[in-house]
């Protein structure tokens, strides 16, 4: 029984895994929906032996018998890559089969997924997360999503100091002239920065916690791992990922509280693993700002061994 990973070529994280299923003799395949249709072609069919899908997908380098598949890592795959010589129109219609069969085969098998994409989707939506993560009795601090400049003026002047998080709601980000994308840290707003450039689109505007350190905490299946995260300097203060060589780790342990909580949110939105940021006030309160199911891990040392083998025992033991 084969683990199938789903993920591009360079995937440092998915690495951490497979080479764990390696030292462990099971038997994995790695293939990236990118490489669908142009590289990779599938052949299946159902009824013919019985009520499930029988096949193989035949990438560029490994193949793998869709009976065989007993767990699906799903991390960071691409986007399916058409023939460049089709018409716009034409590869409109083409992506969408492609997706529709190649992703369609994949999601009808009676597996375990890590995670399944489509719970993926929906928790990856900050409006979806945080109603979640309050009905499971998690804090997140007071949040505005509008396009209003004056909703969001009000908003903020209405806060302790006059002051918001504004953070991006999706993981897409701008690109500059040259079309490199640009990353969207979180930044402090203040009422007279808001101008009518608020229109073009959504925005999240949340209460800024004065915090004492941040936390990662990793979900994999009922295990959980958290790590407090210290940084010295400011930009790395607003927003971690600005800096990762100034941080400070500390492996810590969940309030009761706080992992029952979670526990409910994995549950609500069917997942095996997800990555959870929260930021803890100087009185230890936890503020949930961020639900991320395909969140990294690699770069908390104490943490990478330990989730590797979590993550490795739940895609081994899985059955079809």
């Amino acid at each position: 029984m084969t683990v199938l990973v789903l993920t591009r070529p360079a995937d440092a994280t998915a690495d951490l895994v497979i080479a764990e299923l390696n030292e462990r003799s099971v038997p994995v395949c790695r293939l990236d929906p990118r490489d669908f249709p142009e590289a990779m072609t599938v052949a299946a069919g159902i009824g013919l032996h019985g009520a499930l899908w029988e096949g193989v997908l035949r990438g560029p380098h490994r193949d793998v018998s869709l009976g065989d598949i007993r767990s699906v890592y799903y991390r960071r795959p691409g986007a399916h890559r058409l023939h460049p010589e089709m018409s716009e129109q034409d590869a409109r219609w083409a992506q969408a089969e492609a997706r529709a069969g190649f992703c369609g085969l994949l999601y009808a098998l009676p597996c375990l997924w890590v995670n399944h994409p489509n719970r993926n989707a929906l928790a990856a939506f900050p409006p979806v997360a945080l109603a979640a993560a309050t009905r499971c009795g998690l804090s997140v601090p007071r949040t505005l999503i509008t396009n209003d400049p004056a909703e969001a003026r009000a908003f903020i002047s209405a806060l302790p100091g006059q002051v918001a998080a504004y953070k991006a709601l999706g993981t897409t980000h701008p690109s500059d002239h040259n079309d490199h994308p640009q990353a969207l840290w979180t930044t402090q707003v203040r009422p007279d920065e808001i101008d009518d450039s608020v229109r073009r689109t959504a925005h999240q505007l949340q209460e800024w916690v004065d915090k004492a350190y941040e936390v990662r905490l990793t979900a994999v299946a009922h295990s959980l791992f958290a790590a407090e995260i210290h940084a010295g300097p400011d930009a790395a203060r607003l927003d971690f990922r600005a800096d990762y060589d100034s941080l400070i780790y500390k492996p810590c342990e969940v309030p009761e509280r706080i992992a029952r909580g979670v526990h409910m949110l994995t549950l609500m939105f069917g997942l095996q693993y997800v990555a959870l940021d929260f930021l803890v006030n100087p009185q230890g309160r936890w503020y949930l700002i961020d639900v991320n199911p395909g969140g990294q891990w690699g770069f908390i040392p104490d943490l990478r061994a330990p989730i590797t083998r979590a993550l490795a025992d739940l895609l081994e033991r899985a059955h079809p």
